[in-house]
């Protein structure tokens, strides 16, 4: 099992350092102008307790916001750690993408795809590697969401790059028929997680590095 080092906990830490350093900074230099310019002003015009009381309100807002920023660089960091040390449990586990290559394993080839809306008949081809029908599936009616099927891969190898497509449709041909979005969805199992930035990935046997957010399902 391959699992990056998860350094967010000390690029935070480096963050917020950075980041209250910069407050104190800006701080000392507002109250250095405030005072220059109460110096200054003009006897017969002074600023009020208002004014006054404005502009320190105004540092004060401007440290919060950026204490708020350090705090959820903080928290963003941990949450990464935390999506890869669960993520570490899938390694050697299915999971569900988009994609439409066929699994075979044991005669048995397997998909599913993502409908949007419900359909009246569904059919899947399974394809060749040269883009030949070599069989179908079909699923009839079917509710809208992800679902799964299985064809007949006997004779198959399971290294045979099979892929397949599918055709959703609803009405018939005296009302007209209309096309219902379908989206293919392949199995890929999961060699390996990793971590760059704020950003947690699989890595997957056949898709290589893909964003932990592309993954539909799990098996």
């Amino acid at each position: 099992m391959a699992v990056s080092p998860v350094n967010g906990t000390q690029d935070a830490a480096a963050l917020a350092a950075t980041t209250q350093a910069d407050a104190a900074a800006t701080s000392d230099r507002f109250l250095k102008l405030l005072v220059a310019q109460m110096q200054n002003q003009d006897p017969l015009n002074p600023m009020d307790n208002a004014q006054v009381t404005s502009q320190i309100a105004q540092i004060n807002t401007v440290s919060g916001i950026e204490k708020l920023n350090s705090t959820v660089d903080g928290l963003s960091g941990q949450f990464v750690q935390m999506q890869a040390l669960q993520g570490a449990a899938l390694v050697g586990h299915e999971v569900v993408l988009p994609g439409n290559r066929l699994s075979v394993a044991d005669k048995v080839g397997q998909g599913g795809f993502e409908l949007a809306a419900d359909a009246a008949s569904v059919k899947v081809e399974i394809l060749s590697a040269s883009n030949q029908v070599l069989g179908s599936v079909d699923l009839g009616k079917q509710s809208a969401g992800i679902h799964g099927f299985t064809w007949d891969a006997k004779g198959v190898a399971a290294d045979a790059a099979l892929t397949f497509r599918v055709t959703a449709s609803n009405g018939n041909a005296t009302t007209g028929i209309t096309q219902t979005a379908a989206s293919p969805l392949m199995r890929d199992t999961v060699n390996a997680v990793s971590t760059s930035g704020n950003t947690f990935s699989l890595e997957l046997a056949t898709s290589g590095t893909v964003p932990y957010s592309s993954v539909k399902a799990f098996n």
